[in-house]
C-alpha cells in the first residue's frame, strides 16, 4: 500500500489532499472572479445611470470571505465520503454562511435603495419622506434579521414552533410591559404617514411654540422662540390640537384702533376709506374691511381686517408696522386724535348741605 493510500478517518490520503486541492482552487477562483467582475464593473457602472449595474455592484463588493470559505469547503466535500454527522455538520456550517450572506445582501438591497429614496426626497425637501423611510427601514432590518435568525436556528434543530410561540406569548406580555412606548411607535408612524407636519415647521401646542428639529420613534423635538428644546411624546403630540402655521397660505390680521369722541362727523366718516388706501397701497396685503364698530367708554372703535399674502411671520409684523406708522401719520395730517383712557368728572356747584 502506497503512502497516498493509507485511509485517515474513511478516506485515502488521496482522498483528503484532493480535496482539499478542490477547495483551495475553488476559493482561490471565487476571490479572483470577483476582484475581476470589481475591476470591471466599476467604470461601467459610473458611465451609465441605470441603477441595476450600481446595485449589482455592491453585492459583489458584500459578499463576504466566510461565505466563500464555507461554498468552497462544502464542494471539497463531496470528494470524501464522510460520516453523517461530519456531512451534516459541514452542510449547516455552509446554509448557516448562506443565511448570513443572504442576510447582508438583503440589507446592501435596502440600505440601497433607501438611500435613493432618500435622496430623492431631500431634493425636493420633504423631510417628513425622509423620517418616514427612515422609521420603514429600521423596521424591514428588523424583519430580515430576525427572519435570518429563525431559519439559522431551525437548521440548528432548535425547535422553532415553540419558539415562535413562545416568542408570541412573550410579545404579548411585553407589549402590555410596554404599551408607552409602543404607543409613541406607533404615533411616530402616524406622523410619518399622515404629515400633520413636518421638519422645519412652525407649529404651537397648547401654549408652546417652536419649529420642528426632530421626528424620532419616542419623541418629537421642537426648538422654541426662546432658544429652548421642548421634547414631547409623540402620542401626547398627536392627542394635542397643534395649530401648523407653516401651512398657512395667508395671514389674517384683526386689530382695532379708537379715537376720541370729540371727532367730527365728517372726519369720522372718512376714516375706513382712509385706512383702506394705506392698506391697499402695501405690497402683498389683501385689504377686507373697515367699520365703525362700537362706542367706546372713552373711545369711538374701528376694527380693521386685511389678509398678508406672504406667511412669514416677520413679513407680517414688516407691514403692519408700516400700516401703522402710516396710519399715525395720515391722522396727524388730517387732525384726527387717537383716543386714550380718560375720565371727565363733572361737578355740581350747589349748594353744599352740612351733616
Amino acid at each position: 500500500m502506497s503512502f497516498l493510500d493509507r485511509i485517515y478517518y474513511g478516506n485515502t490520503l488521496k482522498s483528503w489532499l484532493f480535496a482539499i486541492i478542490v477547495a483551495i482552487v475553488l476559493f482561490a477562483t471565487l476571490k479572483i472572479l470577483k476582484k475581476l467582475i470589481i475591476r470591471h464593473l466599476t467604470p461601467l457602472a459610473e458611465k451609465t445611470e441605470t441603477f441595476l449595474d450600481d446595485l449589482a455592484l455592491d453585492l459583489i463588493k458584500s459578499t463576504k470571505f466566510f461565505f466563500l470559505l464555507f461554498l468552497s469547503l462544502y464542494a471539497g466535500s463531496f470528494m470524501l465520503s464522510l460520516p453523517g454527522k461530519a456531512a451534516s455538520l459541514i452542510r449547516g456550517a455552509t446554509l448557516i454562511a448562506f443565511f448570513l450572506q443572504t442576510a447582508i445582501w438583503g440589507n446592501y438591497c435596502l440600505s440601497y435603495f433607501l438611500n435613493r429614496y432618500k435622496s430623492q426626497k431631500l431634493e425636493e425637501q420633504d423631510a417628513a419622506g425622509v423620517a418616514t423611510i427612515t422609521a420603514f427601514g429600521f423596521m424591514g432590518r428588523l424583519f430580515l434579521w430576525t427572519a435570518v435568525v429563525l431559519l439559522i436556528l431551525d437548521n440548528l434543530g432548535v425547535d422553532i414552533t415553540a419558539l415562535i410561540a413562545g416568542l408570541g406569548i412573550g410579545g404579548i406580555a411585553v407589549a402590555l410591559a410596554a404599551q408607552n412606548i409602543l404607543g409613541d411607535l406607533f404615533a411616530s408612524l402616524s406622523i410619518m404617514l399622515d404629515k400633520p407636519f413636518v421638519i422645519g415647521d412652525f407649529i404651537i401646542v397648547d401654549k408652546d411654540m417652536g419649529s420642528i428639529e426632530h421626528i424620532g420613534l419616542k419623541t418629537t423635538r421642537i426648538r422654541s422662540l426662546s432658544g429652548e428644546q421642548l421634547i414631547f411624546s409623540n402620542s401626547d403630540l398627536l392627542q394635542s390640537r397643534i395649530r401648523n402655521y407653516k401651512r398657512m397660505y395667508e395671514r389674517r390680521v384683526v386689530f382695532s384702533i379708537g379715537v376720541i369722541y370729540q371727532t367730527p362727523y365728517d372726519k369720522l366718516k372718512t376714516i375706513p376709506s382712509l385706512i383702506r388706501e394705506i392698506i391697499e397701497a402695501q405690497e402683498q396685503t389683501r385689504f377686507d374691511r373697515t367699520h365703525f364698530t362700537e362706542f367706546g367708554s372713552s373711545s369711538l372703535n374701528f376694527e380693521i381686517v386685511y389678509w398678508v399674502k406672504n406667511p412669514d411671520y416677520n413679513v407680517y409684523r414688516d407691514i403692519h408696522q408700516a400700516i401703522n406708522l402710516k396710519i399715525f401719520c395720515r391722522f396727524e395730517e388730517e387732525g384726527i386724535i387717537f383716543a386714550y383712557p380718560t375720565q371727565t368728572l363733572y361737578l355740581n356747584k350747589g349748594d353744599m348741605t352740612d351733616f
